[in-house]
């Protein structure tokens, strides 16, 4: 009985698919450590905000859209909430990702203000002028929000981490539709 004959670059490229794989599956889960660590420093330097009178007294004030609306809303697709932002942030061209421009929260039946999640923002010139591609941060790129948006802004980039509600579309999706507004 003959042995059956086994082509060396048949291996080698069997074995190149094993380790891509396993490569790939050790990546993901890395990255996936790295951004629970990353939320969890996330919410500890965002803890104090928990309480809306602590975040107002940081500096960071209510925004409303153009329209003159605070809590933001996209029907059936969920809410972002209320945006209480910080100005000299948003406008110092940098992001940190344990500072971020805006914090988020859901209004409640009762008055209170429940703390959901943040966003990261930048103008788009600001940030273009140093560097040649659009920011990231736990491993996402941010959006860009061209100029003639809902706020009357300048082009400006964006990313929202929602690390206090889950939201089953991405912790880094716009809207979460867990998020409400009483108007909507």
């Amino acid at each position: 009985m003959s042995m059956p004959r086994i082509r060396l670059p048949m291996v080698i490229a069997a074995i190149s698919v094993v380790l891509t794989v396993a490569s790939a599956t050790l990546a993901s889960a890395a990255d996936d450590k790295s951004a629970a660590e990353a939320a969890s420093a996330l919410r500890g330097a965002t803890t104090p905000f928990y309480n809306l009178s602590t975040a107002q007294a940081d500096g960071y004030s209510v925004l409303s859209d153009a329209a003159g609306l605070t809590c933001i809303a996209n029907g059936d697709t969920g809410a972002m909430g209320v945006h209480y932002v910080r100005g000299d942030l948003v406008g110092d061209g940098a992001i940190d990702a344990l500072r971020p421009e805006a914090v988020i929260y859901e209004p409640q039946g009762d008055g209170y203000m429940q703390l959901v999640g943040v966003e990261y923002v930048v103008m788009k010139a600001d940030w273009d002028a140093k560097h040649f591609e659009a920011p990231s941060l736990f491993g996402e790129q941010f959006k860009t929000i061209d100029a003639g948006n809902r706020y009357g802004l300048p082009a400006f980039y964006e990313l929202h981490a929602w690390v206090w509600q889950h939201n089953e579309l991405g912790t880094f999706q716009d809207w979460n539709p867990r998020v409400k507004c009483p108007q909507a």
